[in-house]
C-alpha cells in the first residue's frame, strides 16, 4: 500500500491509464550496469505503480511490456525479459486474493510454451475478479491488432454472422484485445521520447498523452500524481467546442 503523496486527489481521474514503460536500458547504461538490470528494476516499478493505481481506485491500467518489434533486440536481453515475465506471472497468482483481473494483449504464439500456459492459467483464474484490470501488452503491436480485428470481421461476414453493412467502429472495437473495456483516457510515456510506438493505436484516438523526462525505473507514485493533475486540467472536447 502506498501513502497518498498529493494533499488531495484530482477532481477528475481517468478510468483507464496506458503506460509505455520506456527507458529501462538507458537507466542501466547510465549506471554502468547490463541492460537486463534496467528491465529488472523496471519490473519492480511496474508492480509498485500498479498497486498505487489500484489504491487510487482507477479500474484499468495497460502496460506496454514487450512489442512485436522488440524481438530485434539482442537475444540475451530478450531472454532476460522473458525470465522476468516468468517471475512476474508466478507472483501474479496472489492477485486472485487481491481481486485483480489480469488480461494479456498481443499474440502469445511466438512465446515459450510454459509462458503461454502460465498466461492462460492466470487469465482464467482471475477472469471473474472485479477489482482493477491489469492489461499486459506482450508481443503486442497496435497495427497487428487492427489487422487481426479486420480479419475477424471478414470471417464473420463470410460465415454469415455479420452483414457487410454492420461493419462499424463498434464492431471492430469488439474484436480488439481490449473488447469490453473503456478506451484509455490517459497514456503516459516516460523517458523523454515523444511517440506512441505502435501502442493502442485504435483505442488511443482521444486519449490524452503526457510525456515525462524520467526513465521508467525511476518512475514513482509522485510522477503519476503529477500526470493525473495535468490530465485533470485538460479540456477534453472530443471534437466538440
Amino acid at each position: 500500500m502506498f501513502e497518498q503523496k498529493s494533499k488531495s486527489l484530482p477532481p477528475v481521474l481517468p478510468k483507464h491509464i496506458g503506460i509505455i514503460m520506456d527507458g529501462n536500458g538507458r537507466w542501466a547504461t547510465k549506471r554502468g550496469l547490463p541492460r537486463t538490470a534496467g528491465h529488472k528494476q523496471g519490473a519492480k516499478t511496474f508492480g509498485d505503480i500498479t498497486a498505487y493505481v489500484r489504491d487510487l481506485g482507477i479500474p484499468y491500467i495497460t502496460a506496454y511490456a514487450f512489442s512485436t518489434e522488440n524481438w530485434k533486440r539482442p537475444k540475451d536481453e530478450v531472454d532476460a525479459i522473458m525470465n522476468l515475465l516468468r517471475e512476474y506471472l508466478k507472483d501474479a497468482y496472489r492477485f486472485e486474493k487481491e481481486n485483480v483481473r489480469v488480461h494479456f494483449l498481443g499474440d502469445p504464439a511466438p512465446l515459450d510454451r510454459d509462458l503461454q500456459e502460465m498466461m492462460a492459467d492466470i487469465t482464467e483464474k482471475s477472469r471473474n475478479n472485479t477489482g482493477i484490470t491489469v492489461n499486459i501488452a506482450l508481443n503486442y503491436g497496435g497495427r497487428a491488432e487492427i489487422v487481426e480485428a479486420a480479419r475477424r470481421l471478414v470471417q464473420d461476414v463470410r460465415s454469415g454472422l455479420l452483414r457487410e453493412e454492420d461493419i462499424t467502429e463498434e464492431a471492430l472495437s469488439a474484436r480488439l484485445y481490449t473488447a469490453g473495456q473503456p478506451d484509455p483516457d490517459l497514456i503516459i510515456r516516460p523517458s523523454g521520447e515523444h511517440r506512441s510506438s505502435n501502442f493502442l493505436l485504435w483505442q488511443s484516438a482521444y486519449a490524452e498523452f503526457i510525456y515525462m523526462d524520467v526513465l521508467w525505473p525511476d518512475f514513482k507514485p509522485e510522477h503519476l500524481d503529477k500526470a493525473l493533475w495535468e490530465y485533470a486540467a485538460r479540456n477534453r472536447r472530443f471534437g466538440g467546442i
